[in-house]
């Protein structure tokens, strides 16, 4: 269960290939490059133990990078192509990168950050010749396609994505054993959504964001052969399904949005009948938006409730979904617990902070003490991701909100997701974030901030339109008492949007950065 031995079995078989280009990389390709990279990794210095950065757009070149740090017991940081200079040095720094890797996509930052980088074993550019950067395709081509010698797992230490504070570095052990040995999201992807050497994989956000990264690592694992989008759009990814036939994809909600608003003629255009498994998670779903996904593509929309810290996992497929509408699911991985503000444990059906009880080794947030103290209930045995929910009698569960997120009126707590997943179905809608902003009186108000469909439509009336909209199915006081109208909310191509930076300016923060 490894590139290398698919490139024994079936080389010329595509491991991937480019969205916009067609290019196609083969199982042989992979493990000749990722080999000359793990070999570039020791003629630098880096033992196992050891971090590289990797600052880049997607890219042919992505995966065999990772892949040689797999198999040369490197820890491996994929950054944000979205972050500043200062926010990436932040992180190349945190977690202790030895070799850094850039693209020409964000060539402007990797020249700023030139002057503010640490020493490192070094600095290495995928295309034209930039100042301070060696040419990675030349210096990895000068090393051999033989294996090293000492090869053993090496991991992701992902960063969480800073939409509160700065980003959290999530460090575990290294993996023992051979390179090759299954890991447990293969193992789950293999008995949960059916990944096999046949599956055709539609991937569809960027590579340095937690699911689109190990999902296509877990494809590669068993002979799948993956459809890299470089940027999502809608009509594209239709289109791409019925090009390569593909059989799974991964999206978040904000792209079922997306493609639900396309022309009606241009979302019957295209043959889905491929598509088995639609998975989706990373972002609540509102529920009118999964109904019309499930009408549309069929009982085929997989949801997950997980996080890059791997301390839990719950699934759920379209029909327990229906009967349980707007569940993420029952646990396969940890036992759940729903406690309150003091720790202790609530009845059935109350919201409280959602706490897994998994076996094994704890995550830690690396260089932080106090934020991996935080994740930990009083008993030191549970670990919470900082949401908020509620379990049913049958033991599946429901996302409130991020407890970062509730706004607190009058004394009474509001959690905003439940407006914006009603405000985002109207069809003047495109994307909306509601926020707790100053109120004389009650301390916070209700407001919401409405990217729309069409600027033009922006007027007093649309806003009165919208309140009046969310008042027909919610109480007064979870609904907006104003709205604002931005042509581009803050949201991170992974559908994470970035709430705090919204928030910030209406509470007198202007210095405020993704991180």
């Amino acid at each position: 269960m490894h590139p290398y031995i698919h490139a024994q079995n079936m080389p010329n078989k595509p491991a991937y290939i480019m969205a916009s280009t067609g290019e196609e990389i083969t199982y042989k390709q992979l493990n000749d490059r990722s080999n000359q990279v793990a070999q570039l990794f020791r003629a630098r210095g880096l033992k196992r133990g050891d971090g590289i950065a990797i600052y880049m757009d997607n890219n042919k070149h992505f995966f065999e990078i990772c892949w040689a740090a797999q198999r040369a017991g490197i820890y491996f940081t994929a950054v944000s192509s979205r972050l500043t200079a200062s926010e990436v040095d932040y992180i190349v720094r945190d977690c202790n990168a030895k070799l850094l890797f850039v693209s020409d996509y964000v060539r402007d930052v990797a020249l700023e950050l030139n002057a503010i980088l640490p020493p490192l074993a070094g600095k290495l550019n995928i295309g034209d010749a930039l100042e301070g950067y060696e040419n990675y395709l030349e210096q990895r081509d000068a090393q051999p396609e033989s294996p090293i010698a000492d090869e053993s797992r090496g991991t992701d230490m992902l960063y969480s994505s800073g939409t509160t504070g700065r980003p959290k570095g999530i460090r575990r052990d290294l993996p023992e054993g051979p390179i090759e040995e299954p890991d447990g999201l293969m193992n789950l992807v293999t008995l949960l959504y059916g990944f096999n050497e046949d599956t055709i994989y539609l991937s569809p956000a960027p590579l340095y964001h937690a699911a689109p990264l190990r999902y296509n690592l877990a494809a590669m694992q068993v002979g799948a052969t993956c459809i890299v989008m470089e940027n999502f759009e809608g009509e594209q990814a239709l289109s791409l399904i019925e090009k390569y036939k593909c059989s799974h994809s991964q999206w978040v909600p904000t792209m079922f949005v997306r493609m639900l608003k396309l022309p009606e003629d241009v979302k019957h255009k295209y043959d889905l009948t491929s598509m088995q498994v639609a998975i989706h998670a990373a972002a609540p779903c509102p529920i009118p938006i999964k109904h019309q996904m499930i009408k549309w593509w069929g009982p085929i929309i997989y949801e997950y409730y997980a996080g890059s810290e791997g301390n839990g996992f719950c699934a759920i497929n379209s029909e327990d979904w229906l009967k349980h509408e707007g569940s993420v699911g029952s646990p396969l991985l940890g036992i759940i617990h729903i406690c309150d503000d003091e720790g202790n444990e609530l009845p059935v059906g109350e919201a409280g902070t959602i706490y897994f009880e998994t076996p094994g080794p704890q995550f830690e947030y690396h260089n932080d003490t106090e934020k991996t103290a935080d994740s930990r209930h009083k008993n030191g045995d549970w670990t919470t991701l900082g949401d908020v929910g509620r379990l049913d009698e049958d033991g599946f569960l429901y996302l409130t909100d991020r407890k970062a997120f509730m706004i607190i009126s009058g004394g009474v707590n509001v959690y905003p997701q439940e407006a914006e997943n009603l405000l985002v179905t109207h069809p003047k809608v495109a994307d909306v974030a509601v926020i707790g902003v100053p109120n004389e009186e009650f301390g916070e108000e209700v407001k919401a901030v409405v990217q729309p469909m069409n600027w033009d439509d922006v007027s007093p009336e649309l806003e009165q339109e919208l309140i009046s909209f969310c008042k027909q199915s919610l109480s007064a006081i979870k609904c907006p008492r104003s709205i604002d109208f931005d042509k581009e909310l803050p949201r991170h191509p992974t559908g994470k949007l970035y709430k705090r930076l919204v928030r910030d300016r209406y509470w007198g923060k202007s210095d405020s950065k993704i991180v």
